[in-house]
C-alpha cells in the first residue's frame, strides 16, 4: 500500500474531481460533450424505427410549393384546406407548425376599398358589388370563421430578446402568473414571442409554443413542455395538441416533496383522461427528452396539395392527428438530432405527440443526481486501490469489467425503466483510472518511439516524424532513392508589391493566414509540405510512403488551394489586407528523394530535373493568366481531369520544350459548354501552329465573346497579331521560349 501510495492518492483525487463535475460544482465540457454522444448512442440503439399510424405530417413540400405558389398561401385556401381536413377527412386535431403573425391582404380587397374612397367612390353599383364580396375577401376572417370550434392548434415561437419580435396574441397562459412562487424551479426564461394574429388565436382551441431546447452541439434532444414569459407559463405545442386531442384536458404539476431536505422540484406534468392519468416526465429545465422514433419518416408524410386537390383518401386521415409543417429546405424548419444532421422540426413535435400517448417518454429524476455520485464513489474508490496491485493484464480486464457493467446498466434502465442515468463521469473516470495505473507502462513502451522522434524531428518534416512513430522499420527508407513522384510549387503573384504596403507584424499575420490553410489542403490530399520559402510553399507526393496516385491527389490539392483562398478574400478585405492570388505548378516524373544536406544538417527532401520544372511552371502561371499549369508527365499521370492544353514551352534553363496544361476539373464535373470551349481552343492551337492566323483571330473572336474574362484569349489574340506581321519562319515550330524564371 505504502508503495503505491501515489498512485491511490491520485486516483482519488481524480475520484473527487468527477463527483463535483456530477454535482454540478463545476462543469467539465468534455465530459458534456460525451455524455450527449452517449445520449444519442443509447438513442440510435433502442430506437422502435416503425411507423407512427396516429400522426400524419402534412407537408408544405417542394411539390405543395410548385402547385400552390410560393409560402405563405392566401388563408382562404387553408380555410379550404380546414373544410377538406374536419367535413371530409374527419381529423381528430390539427396543429401549425407555422406562425400567422401577418395580415393576408392578397385577396386585393385593399385596393378595391381605394377605389371605393377615391375613383369609384360615386359608382353605386361598384359599392354595392364590393359590399357583397367583402366577406369573401376577408381572408383572415375567414379563416378564423374555418377554425372556430374545430380542434385546431395554432404554433408560435418565443425569442430572448427582451420586447423583441413582439407581435401577434399570445394564447391564455397554461399556468398563470405565481403559480410556482416559492419554488426552485428552472423554468427557460423568454422575453419576446411571435404569435398568431389575435382573430386567429381567439378563434382557435389552443396554442402552443414551437421553440426546441438547443444543446451547445447544436443539436436538438429536448423540448420545454412549459416556459415562462412575463411571468406567466406556456404550454409546448405537442402538449397542447395532446391538451386538445383529449378534450382540453386539465394540466396538473407534479412535485417530488421531501419534507425532509426540503425539496420541492418539478418532476413532472399530468394529464387527467378518462382512462387515467397521462404522465410526463420533466428534466430541471422543465423539458421533455425527445424519444425519436427513428430516422425521418416514421410518420406519414401527405403533400398538402394532394389534399386541397382531393387525392387523398377520405379514410387516410379519418381520426389521425395532423401536423402541419414543411421540409422545403426554403423554408428553414430543419434542425440538426442525434438521430440526423438534417431533420423537419415539424417531426420533432410529432416524436414528442407519440412518447405522450405511449408513454415512453425518458425521465431524469432528480434522485439521478445522488445515484450517479454514489455509482463514481463506489467504482472509483474500488479501482484506485484495486488497480495498482494488478498485473497489466488483469488491471485491463478489471477496468473493461467496471467500463462494461456501467455502460450495460445504463442501456438496460434506459431500455426498460425508461429513466436516464448519466455514465459520462463514471466512464471517463475508469478510463483516466486505468491510464493512470498503466502510464509508467507506457513510459517505457513508447522509448524507442520518443528516440524516433528526437532524432528525425530537427530535420523532417513533423508529418513524416509521426509517418515513421508508427511504422519504424521505415527509417532505412530514408537513404537517398530515385522515385516516380509529384511536386508542387505555389507562389504568391506580386508578393513583393505586397508585403511593401504592410508593416512587418500585418505581413506575418497576413501569411499566416493564408499558409496556414493551404499547408492543411495538402495534408488532406496526402501530400507532403516539403518546405516554406517565404510566400513560396513547396510540396511533395509519392514519399515516404509510395502513393499510387500521386498526381491525381496533387491536382485535387492544387485546385483546392484556389478555391480555399478565393474563400480567403472577404476575411482579407475586413481586415484591410489586399487580394491574394496564388501561381501553382505541378509536374510529375523520377526523382530523387531522400536525406540531403551536409554533416551539420540534413533535410528530407526531393532535387532533380522535374522539381526545377515544377518551379519553372509555377513561375509562367501569370503569363498564361491562368492559376494552376501542370506538366505533360502529370496530365498523363492523371488522365481523369479535363485539361486545357496552354501551349509548347522552353523553360528557363531546358532546351527540350515541353507540353503544359491547365487542369479545368475532373471529367465528371466539367459541363459540356466547358468542354466545347475547350475544344475550340484546342483548335485554335492546331491554327496558330499551323501559322493559319486569320482562322486562328477568327476562333479567337468567337472564344473571347464566350468567355470574355479569360486572359489566355487575349494573350493568344495579341500573339497572332505579332506573327501576322513579323512571320516565324517556315522552320518555326510552335514552341514559346521563356527568358525568364
Amino acid at each position: 500500500m505504502k508503495k503505491n501510495a501515489i498512485l491511490i492518492g491520485l486516483g482519488l483525487l481524480i475520484v473527487l474531481v468527477f463527483v463535483g463535475n456530477a454535482a454540478r460544482f463545476y462543469q467539465l465540457g468534455f465530459v458534456e460533450q460525451l455524455s450527449s454522444i452517449l445520449y444519442d448512442y443509447r438513442l440510435r440503439l433502442t430506437m422502435p424505427r416503425t411507423l407512427d399510424q396516429r400522426i400524419v405530417i402534412l407537408d408544405i413540400d417542394e411539390k405543395s410549393l410548385k402547385e400552390e405558389g410560393r409560402w405563405p398561401w392566401g388563408r382562404d385556401k387553408l380555410g379550404l384546406l380546414m373544410d377538406k381536413l374536419f367535413d371530409r377527412h374527419g381529423a381528430a386535431v390539427v396543429g401549425f407548425d407555422v406562425v400567422f403573425a401577418e395580415k393576408d391582404e392578397s385577396s386585393g380587397l385593399k385596393v378595391l376599398q381605394k377605389l371605393a374612397k377615391e375613383q369609384l367612390r360615386d359608382n353605386a353599383g361598384f359599392q354595392s358589388t364590393l359590399a357583397q364580396i367583402r366577406p369573401q375577401l376577408e381572408y383572415d376572417k375567414l379563416f378564423a370563421s374555418k377554425i372556430q370550434n374545430r380542434n385546431v392548434v395554432l404554433g408560435y415561437y418565443l425569442t430572448d430578446r427582451k420586447n423583441h419580435n413582439v407581435s401577434g396574441m399570445l394564447p391564455v397562459p397554461t399556468f398563470p402568473a405565481g403559480s410556482f412562487k416559492g419554488r426552485p424551479i428552472a423554468f427557460t426564461l423568454w422575453g419576446g414571442y411571435g404569435a398568431n394574429l389575435p382573430e386567429l388565436q381567439q378563434a382557435a382551441a389552443s396554442a402552443g409554443h414551437f421553440n426546441p431546447l438547443v444543446d451547445a452541439d447544436g443539436e436538438v434532444r429536448r423540448v420545454p413542455m412549459l416556459v415562462e414569459y412575463n411571468g406567466a407559463y406556456y404550454e409546448s405545442l405537442s402538449l397542447a395538441m395532446v391538451r386538445t386531442l383529449l378534450g382540453n384536458t386539465k394540466l396538473l404539476p407534479g412535485f417530488a416533496e421531501d419534507k425532509d431536505n426540503g425539496y420541492a422540484g418539478l418532476e413532472w406534468l399530468e394529464l387527467e383522461t378518462a382512462g387515467g392519468k397521462l404522465k410526463i416526465p420533466v428534466d430541471a429545465d422543465v423539458a421533455t427528452f425527445v424519444p425519436y422514433r427513428g430516422e425521418q419518416g416514421s410518420f406519414q408524410y401527405i403533400s398538402i396539395s394532394d389534399v386541397l386537390h382531393d387525392r387523398v383518401a377520405p379514410d387516410q386521415l379519418k381520426g389521425k392527428i395532423v401536423l402541419v409543417g414543411t421540409t422545403a429546405p426554403g423554408l428553414l424548419d430543419m434542425r440538426a438530432t442525434p438521430v440526423a444532421e438534417v431533420y423537419p422540426g415539424v417531426e420533432v413535435h410529432a416524436n414528442v405527440i407519440a412518447g405522450i400517448l405511449d408513454q415512453n417518454l425518458k425521465e431524469k429524476p432528480a434522485y439521478m443526481l445522488g445515484a450517479e455520485a454514489i455509482w463514481l464513489l463506489l467504482v472509483g474508490i474500488g479501482l484506485s486501490f484495486v488497480l495498482p496491485l494488478l498485473s497489466p493484464i488483469k488491471a485491463i480486464l478489471a477496468s473493461v469489467f467496471a467500463f462494461s457493467v456501467t455502460l450495460g446498466m445504463s442501456v438496460a434502465i434506459w431500455h426498460y425503466g425508461n429513466v436516464l442515468m448519466p455514465v459520462a463521469n463514471s466512464l471517463v473516470m475508469i478510463a483516466l483510472l486505468f491510464a493512470l495505473d498503466m502510464s509508467y507502462g507506457y513510459f517505457f513502451e513508447s522509448r524507442t518511439k520518443r528516440q524516433i522522434t528526437h532524432l528525425f524531428g530537427k530535420y523532417v518534416p513533423t508529418e513524416l516524424v509521426d509517418e515513421f512513430t508508427k511504422h519504424p522499420e521505415q527509417v532505412v527508407s530514408m537513404e537517398g532513392e530515385s522515385r516516380e513522384m509529384t511536386i508542387l510549387f505555389s507562389d504568391v503573384r506580386g508578393f513583393t508589391t505586397i508585403s511593401e504596403g504592410l508593416d512587418p507584424k500585418e505581413l506575418s499575420q497576413l501569411m499566416n493566414e493564408f499558409l496556414t490553410p493551404l499547408s492543411r489542403v495538402v495534408s488532406r490530399h496526402q501530400g507532403k509540405v516539403d518546405k516554406y520559402m517565404g510566400d513560396c510553399i513547396m510540396a511533395f507526393w509519392g514519399a515516404p510512403s509510395p502513393l499510387p496516385d500521386h498526381a491525381r491527389q496533387a491536382i485535387l490539392a492544387g485546385i483546392e488551394m484556389q478555391a480555399t483562398l478565393k474563400a480567403l478574400q472577404p476575411h482579407f478585405k475586413e481586415r484591410g489586407w489586399p487580394e491574394i492570388h496564388v501561381g501553382v505548378g505541378i509536374n510529375s516524373g523520377r526523382v530523387s528523394v531522400g536525406n540531403m544536406g551536409s554533416e551539420v544538417r540534413v533535410a528530407y527532401t526531393v532535387m532533380g530535373d522535374e522539381v526545377n520544372l515544377a518551379s519553372r511552371l509555377e513561375g509562367i502561371t501569370k503569363q498564361y493568366g491562368v492559376g494552376i499549369v501542370v506538366g505533360e508527365n502529370t496530365r498523363n499521370a492523371a488522365p481523369d481531369f479535363v485539361y486545357r492544353e496552354l501551349d509548347h514551352v522552353r523553360v528557363k534553363g531546358k532546351e527540350k520544350p515541353v507540353a503544359i496544361y491547365e487542369p479545368v476539373g475532373l471529367i465528371s464535373e466539367v459541363g459540356k459548354e466547358l468542354h466545347d470551349e475547350i475544344k475550340l481552343f484546342h483548335e485554335v492551337r492546331r491554327l496558330y501552329r499551323k501559322q493559319d492566323w486569320d482562322q486562328a483571330e477568327l476562333q479567337l473572336m468567337n472564344l473571347q465573346r464566350l468567355s470574355p474574362d479569360t486572359a489566355l484569349y487575349r494573350i493568344y489574340a495579341e500573339r497572332v497579331a505579332y506573327f501576322r506581321k513579323n512571320p516565324p519562319g517556315a522552320d518555326w515550330d510552335g514552341v514559346y521560349t521563356f527568358q525568364i524564371k
